[in-house]
């Protein structure tokens, strides 16, 4: 491991003395050819180290838009390979530039504050344009009305500002505020895509990605020109690209669909020649030779240049005055000063003839840009031609090192997505990008079961699940891991737990019977839930929205059931020494006489053994109390249980409840309590699967500050950071700043960690 990166130093380092700067791959991915440049950046001047190009066989683009991926990305790999062997070396990345097709710009004005009165840093001005392409970008979405993904495929900066005086240049200059207006451009997805995915079939990564016109302005019209009202035409096979300068600043972009293939296709129908041979007789006029061809009879036949430009005459003519138009629209309505044109189509004869007569002006200011402003590029193979062809191409290169596009793309799932690349990108970032919910990339919950017990809301939670399985490029990861262009994640989501799973008898509120003394012997009677209205008994499975009414009571016609007894006329019941009818509620060791002609009737039920009975005397202390009864021999009630009941029974109570149910059942619950505590199986709030109240006091409540802010969680057993999103107004699926800040307790935080009462939130945009 130490040799091979022994090695890869050496070799950088005979690469460095080879080449004083960094080496920069240009392509220039057209509609009817491909050029490819390699170069370095040194003593501000650019030097060409190599040029490659390759028509494309079959019509694989058209109109600055990839048709055939498979077949660009052959030529692609192709003129890559020549210039590996010119060079010596390989290589892996490329800087790429897309036509204005369906173009869109928006300007924005962004400022920032300096901690300080100091320099001006490089820093702060690449933070400044990149949070300028970011409000761009948020501006663009929220005045959108298409269904369609746009890309920020490049911006400029119009103008700089330090504490709001206009700047050239903000570089070590002293100050508190800094400011800019950016334009920036924006193109439809798949313009993009496709060539992103031509690029990656031939086995390069894209390390910078600008628009056309950009490019071309690195070259065509240096800084010193763009002080004057000027247009710039980028006339290639499927598009022309525009761009107006004014007041030392780029004001405007834009493009029409129409080109040097309009022409070519006029040239193929006169002659009647294939595609391919009407772009040679193209070729031949610009080169002002006579051409021989043949036609498709296979008849060998002459032209001239001459002849070729009245062929076009009019369709030269169509493509100038739209041209014009797109250019006066651009500039306000006026025309501009001077219009410089590059790009193989603008060198018919009679094009920039055409041009100025429909803008106006006279033609001497529209002139093809080529030999003269390469005389600023240092051309390594002096066979190379300087000429129009090769401006966009070298602007490509040049505008890596002026301007590196600030965006990444990475892989979700199959899915590519844009990102800003801040440095700091994680796999949760991109998450975000794609609008995975947050559910899906935590364990979730089972179902839970929402009811209610005796008036109050209770939830039942369901079992936790899996959380999301993530790789990156192929091993394990984390959300929080780094990620950079190029990277392939994958994202499996979480799953839910079992859903939540609770009986009657599960419930706090709930004791298995009723202990009664029937005609003097202690009986266990089954105790009853009511449900929705329907008794239930303790094996019920209570199902989300139930309404549930626990009865510490049984009534007669209940009591005679389990007993296996049918009441006869002759049959006398008493309660608590009261007769009794079917509506008697009949509590917690009441007294119970069945008699047949003033005699005892004997029951089928079983009485409590000795054991149980000793226990339950124990237990039932309280209740009987509560009740105010004697128990000794289980006979004999108080003169208080005598009163409630003929109460009862003689239906003065208004609300039906039994006299001293109340305390009763308070004396029951605070008894299970301590047996359960004793026990050591008092139930714990955290359990997974138990009740909680959501009505009074709420056990899974959680009161954090969210930026200053109170905020209570409640629902769940316990927190992680990412929970508080739920609760606050804070937009996650569209940026407005470099990466989201999260803090607890004044540290940060990562959105897996866990919280605790009282913890202090922090939330924002890092602008």
């Amino acid at each position: 491991m130490a040799e091979s990166r022994k090695s890869s130093d050496n070799r950088k380092s005979a690469e460095s003395r080879k080449y004083p700067g960094q080496l920069v791959y240009g392509l220039d991915i057209g509609t009817r050819s491909i050029v490819g440049t390699v170069g370095y950046m040194y003593d501000k001047k650019f030097h060409v180290v190599a040029i490659e190009s390759k028509p494309h066989e079959t019509r694989a683009m058209q109109d600055g838009q990839i048709h055939d991926i498979a077949a660009v990305s052959e030529s692609i790999t192709e003129v890559t390979s020549r210039l590996q062997i010119k060079l010596g070396r390989p290589l892996h990345e490329v800087c790429i530039a897309a036509a204005g097709r369906v173009l869109r710009t928006v300007t924005v004005h962004v400022e920032q504050d300096l901690s300080e009165t100091r320099d001006v840093t490089s820093e702060d001005i690449y933070s400044l344009e990149l949070l300028g392409a970011q409000r761009a970008y948020e501006r663009f979405i929220e005045q959108s009305t298409l269904n369609i993904k746009f890309y920020c495929v490049g911006y400029t900066v119009q103008r700089y500002y330090l504490d709001k005086y206009q700047m050239t240049d903000l570089l070590a200059h002293k100050g508190s505020n800094i400011g800019a207006d950016v334009i920036a451009t924006f193109l439809p997805d798949e313009v993009v895509d496709g060539l992103y995915k031509a690029v990656e079939m031939s086995g390069l990564h894209v390390a910078d990605l600008t628009l056309e016109p950009i490019a071309a302005m690195e070259v065509a019209i240096p800084q010193s020109f763009r002080m004057l009202n000027l247009a710039l035409v980028d006339v290639g096979a499927g598009t022309s690209d525009i761009c107006i300068t004014r007041d030392e600043a780029v004001v405007a972009y834009g493009m029409i669909p129409s080109a040097g293939d309009e022409l070519t296709e006029v040239i193929a129908k006169h002659y009647l020649t294939d595609f391919e041979g009407a772009e040679q007789i193209k070729y031949a006029c610009d080169a002002g030779k006579e051409f021989t061809y043949n036609d498709i009879m296979g008849v060998e036949r002459k032209t001239t240049p001459g002849e070729v430009a009245e062929v076009v005459k009019d369709t030269v003519k169509i493509i100038t005055r739209e041209v014009s138009d797109q250019i006066k629209k651009l500039n306000g309505g006026k025309p501009v000063s001077a219009i410089f044109v590059v790009g193989g189509g603008g060198r018919i004869a009679g094009f920039t003839e055409s041009l100025a007569e429909e803008m106006g002006i006279d033609a001497t200011r529209v002139a093809v840009r080529g030999e003269d402003v390469l005389k600023n590029v240092d051309f390594k193979d002096k066979s190379l031609p300087e000429d129009s062809l090769l401006v966009t191409p070298i602007g490509i290169c040049m505008n890596f090192f002026r301007q590196k596009n600030n965006f990444i793309f990475v892989s979700l799932n199959n899915v590519q997505y844009k990102l800003y690349d801040n440095s700091k990108l994680k796999i949760m970032d991109a998450a975000m990008q794609a609008d995975i919910p947050n559910a899906d990339l935590f364990p979730k919950r089972g179902a839970e079961i929402n009811y209610t017990i005796n008036g109050n809301k209770r939830v039942a939670r369901g079992e936790m699940g899996e959380g999301a399985v993530i790789r990156l490029n192929g091993d394990s990861a984390s959300l929080s891991a780094q990620i950079k262009a190029g990277d392939a994640i994958e994202v499996e989501p979480s799953t839910a737990g079992e859903p939540a799973h609770i009986r009657i008898d599960e419930l706090p509120e709930y004791t298995d019977y009723i202990k009664l003394v029937v005609n003097g012997s202690e009986l266990n009677v089954p105790k009853f839930a009511e449900v929705n209205g329907t008794l239930q008994s303790g094996y019920y499975d209570i199902q989300d929205g139930d309404e549930i009414i626990m009865r510490d009571y049984v009534l007669l016609p209940q009591l005679l059931e389990f007993i296996d007894l049918k009441a006869e006329k002759d049959t006398d019941i008493l309660i608590n020494n009261v007769v009794a009818d079917n509506e008697t509620k009949i509590y917690e060791n009441f007294k119970i006489d069945l008699l047949i002609d003033d005699s005892p009737i004997e029951t089928a039920a079983e009485p409590v053994s000795e054991e149980k009975e000793e226990t339950a005397a124990d237990d039932d202390a309280p209740e009987a109390a509560a009740h105010g009864e004697n128990n000794a021999g289980g006979e004999g009630t108080s003169a208080a249980a005598d009163a409630a009941v003929k109460e009862e029974s003689g239906k003065a109570e208004s609300d039906g409840a039994a006299p001293g149910a109340e305390s009763n059942a308070a004396t029951e619950s605070g008894a299970a309590t301590e047996t359960a505590a004793a026990d050591g199986n008092a139930p714990e709030s955290g359990s997974d699967n138990k009740e909680e109240a959501s009505g009074g006091s709420d056990p899974t409540a959680m009161n954090v500050t969210v930026n200053g802010e109170l905020i209570t969680l409640h629902g769940k057993t316990s927190y992680i950071f990412v929970d508080v999103f739920d609760y606050i107004d804070f937009d996650l699926s569209k940026p407005h700043g470099k990466m989201v800040v999260t803090k607890r307790n004044g540290m940060r935080a990562e959105y897996s960690e866990y919280l605790r009462e009282g913890d202090r939130l922090d939330i924002y945009w890092e602008k």
